[in-house]
């Protein structure tokens, strides 16, 4: 008898020993047997809910559930809702983590933001020019750039602006 059904026949003798549902388990997922894997994971659920342990039954639910649906298995997926209605369990995948927001919301490119630390600091587009080794004209269009990408009418608040959404400081990090 392979080494995961004889895991998954203590399991059931057992009953509601949770280690022996978690030897199932294991022993499955080494196998290409996904719907002996959701039955052993629907058991590890059943045994913990029977322990009163609902939160360590929801995660394999959730799976058994998945790996039912993949399968077009509809019993398995029945049993597998009546036992998550039984104990309160949800099989809505929990909600992603909110992005974060972007690094730049501006949308400023990388010698912009070289510019507006410079800006900021109240250098001149010629000074501007000579520190980051480019023309005042190429300056002034960077200047024009970055006043125009976070809606400001001067330089001062250009530089506020940056200040606030905290972009001066990741320059500085």
């Amino acid at each position: 008898m392979p080494a995961a059904h004889l895991a998954a026949f203590h399991a059931e003798i057992a009953q509601n020993d949770s280690r022996l549902w978690a030897a199932a388990v294991a022993a499955w997922r080494g196998r290409s047997q996904p719907y002996e894997l959701a039955q052993a994971l629907f058991g590890m659920a059943e045994s913990a809910l029977s322990a009163g342990d609902r939160a360590a039954a929801q995660d394999p639910l959730r799976e058994a559930a998945s790996l039912a649906d993949d399968l077009g298995a509809g019993h398995l997926r029945r049993e597998i809702d009546l036992l998550a209605a039984r104990g309160r369990v949800d099989l809505a995948s929990p909600e992603p983590p909110p992005t974060p927001p972007p690094a730049d919301p501006f949308g400023l490119t990388a010698r912009e933001l070289d510019v507006l630390r410079l800006l900021a600091d109240g250098l001149t587009n010629s000074q501007i020019a000579a520190s980051l080794f480019i023309s005042a004209s190429t300056a002034g269009v960077h200047v024009s750039r970055i006043l125009a990408k976070l809606g400001a009418g001067r330089r001062t608040e250009a530089a506020a602006i940056a200040h606030r959404a905290g972009l001066l400081r990741r320059l500085d990090d």
